[in-house]
C-alpha cells in the first residue's frame, strides 16, 4: 500500500509509491514488438523476408540467447525495418489486434500482482524497451497507470527509423528516477520486476526488487543483492472468446519460426566466424 510517515506533530503524511514492471517475458510470455508481426505482414508493412528476420529475432528472444551485442544489432535492424512506416497505420493495427495478440500471453501471476499493487494504492508503471505505440495499448489493456517506453522519431506522419529515446539498461533506472521526482514517488518503498539481467539498474533503483523467471546471470545478481525471485508460469486469456484455434495457430507459427530461426542462427554464426577471420 502507499506508505505513511509521521510528521512532527504526530500527523500521518501519505507517501506515494509505485510498482514498475518490465513488459516482455515479465508481464507477457513473448516479445511485445514481434507479437504484432503477423498483422503487420497481413497489412503489407512487412514483407515475407522481413517476417523471417522477425522470426529469428523472436527465436533469440524466447531462448534467451540475445546478449547486449545481439540486442543492439537487432535494435538497429528493426529501426531500419520500420523506416517509412505510416504512424497512423501502425497505431490502428495495434489498437485493432491488441486483444488477439496479447490476451493469450499475459502471465496470470503478473496480472494478479498488478491488481494487488493497485488495490494497495500503488501506481503500476510499465517500463519497456519496446516503442510507445506498442506499449501504450498494452498498458491500457492491463489497466496500468503509466508507461516508460522507447520513442521513435516521426516526420510527416512516418517513422524515420531513428530511435530518439531507447529505454534499455541504465536508461530505465534514470527514467524511473525522473518520473518519481515528477510524481512524488518514494522509491525506497516502491517495487520493480524484471526477467533480464540488463534491468539490474532498474531493480536497484527501488527498495524492493524482484527477479522474474531469472536466467543464471540475473539469479546471481538477485542472490548478491537480496532481491526476491518469482516464477510466472501460467499465461491467461484476459477475455473469453479467444479459443483453441488461436492457440493452435500461434503454436504453429512458433514452430515455423523456430525452424527458420535455427537455420538463420546457424547462418549468422557462420557470418560472425567469417568476420573474425
Amino acid at each position: 500500500m502507499a506508505s505513511h510517515a509521521r510528521g512532527r506533530r504526530g500527523t500521518h503524511i501519505r507517501v506515494r509509491t509505485a510498482a514498475f514492471f518490465d513488459l516482455d517475458k515479465t508481464i507477457i510470455a513473448t516479445s511485445s514488438s514481434s507479437a504484432f508481426g503477423r498483422s503487420f505482414l497481413d497489412e503489407g508493412l512487412l514483407t515475407r523476408s522481413d517476417a523471417v528476420r522477425a522470426a529469428y529475432a523472436q527465436l533469440l528472444f524466447q531462448i534467451g540467447g540475445a546478449d547486449e551485442r545481439q540486442t543492439s544489432r537487432l535494435r538497429d535492424a528493426l529501426s531500419e525495418l520500420i523506416e517509412g512506416w505510416d504512424v497512423a497505420t501502425v497505431q490502428r493495427i495495434v489498437a485493432e489486434t491488441v486483444h488477439e495478440h496479447i490476451d493469450p500471453v499475459v502471465y496470470a501471476e503478473a496480472l494478479d500482482l498488478i491488481r494487488r499493487h493497485q488495490m494497495n494504492g500503488r501506481d503500476v508503471i510499465i517500463v519497456s524497451a519496446s516503442v510507445e505505440d506498442v506499449v501504450q495499448p498494452i498498458a491500457d489493456l492491463l489497466g496500468a497507470d503509466g508507461i516508460l517506453a522507447s520513442r521513435l522519431e516521426i516526420e510527416d506522419g512516418r517513422y524515420t527509423g531513428k530511435i530518439t529515446s531507447y529505454m534499455y539498461g541504465q536508461a530505465k533506472a534514470d527514467a524511473i528516477r525522473d518520473l518519481a521526482a515528477q510524481r512524488g514517488y518514494d522509491l525506497g518503498g516502491s517495487y520493480a520486476y524484471s526477467d533480464s539481467v540488463t534491468d539490474v539498474p532498474m531493480l536497484a533503483a527501488v527498495g524492493h526488487g524482484f527477479a522474474v523467471n531469472p536466467d543464471r546471470a540475473l539469479r546471481h545478481a538477485a542472490v548478491e543483492r537480496g532481491w526476491g525471485m518469482l516464477r510466472f508460469r501460467k499465461p491467461v486469456e484476459l477475455r473469453s472468446g479467444v479459443g483453441g484455434r488461436h492457440v493452435l495457430v500461434t503454436l504453429g507459427l512458433l514452430a515455423v519460426g523456430f525452424l527458420v530461426g535455427m537455420w538463420l542462427y546457424r547462418a549468422t554464426q557462420r557470418l560472425d566466424e567469417d568476420e573474425d577471420v
